[in-house]
């Protein structure tokens, strides 16, 4: 297909870098272009390749992924970053997240859920495991009683905030409509309302926010 993902893989273990290649390569949607052992490389990979997306680690020498958004951040470089590592620290996702990744995966994640957060990335959106909210709601569930998020809470309603909670365990809009017994189009309207009033683009944002303000 003529069509395809662009990716780059950022990863310091060429078994790891081989083992998502092989994997992607297994999908009609994606292809590997390019492979880089660490951030200091990535300017000669994107020069080179022009990837539509990158998938990158966290944990590399020289130039880990951290730095290496600090670095794509400072020098403007727009190319949707998905996190993809073994590291589910609240502070680790917060931060990947505050320095630009769209999103943010496990390594036991399956093809299908690697391809999908490549497309939603690729498509402007951003894309974080659920598994990984669930983990910050639980790790950040003391941390919720800030002035701003006070503020923040009273901006919703009590449904928005149960839709929320929802969103944050990873519930489709059709399956939040279902477990409230509304339709969905009326869900809908609730999730347009929660990503106007905390003045954020998508879902993922959203619940992101609200962890990290204590809304949820």
């Amino acid at each position: 297909m003529d069509n395809k993902i662009n990716v780059c893989l950022v990863d310091d273990q060429m078994l790891i870098r081989e083992g998502i290649k092989s994997l992607l390569n297994l999908s009609n949607k994606v292809a590997v272009i390019a492979e880089c052992s660490d951030g200091s490389e990535l300017a000669d990979c994107i020069s080179h390749s022009s990837p539509d997306v990158i998938l990158l680690d966290l944990s590399m020498p020289i130039m880990n992924g951290i730095d290496t958004l600090k670095w794509m951040k400072a020098e403007a470089i727009n190319i949707p970053v998905i996190v993809l590592t073994t590291f589910d620290d609240h502070e680790w996702v917060l931060q990947s997240i505050q320095e630009g990744a769209k999103g943010f995966l496990l390594k036991d994640v399956s093809l299908d859920t690697l391809v999908e957060a490549i497309e939603s990335v690729n498509n402007g959106q951003s894309h974080i495991q659920p598994a990984i909210t669930e983990r910050l709601l639980s790790s950040m569930s003391n941390q919720n009683t800030s002035t701003t998020a006070h503020s923040k809470t009273e901006a919703l309603t009590e449904k928005e905030q149960e839709i929320l909670r929802l969103m944050a365990s990873g519930c489709s809009n059709k399956e939040i409509a279902l477990a409230l017994f509304k339709s969905e189009g009326t869900i809908k309207n609730h999730v347009s309302n929660i990503l106007s009033k905390l003045g954020v683009r998508d879902r993922t944002r959203a619940v992101l926010l609200a962890i990290e303000k204590g809304l949820i």
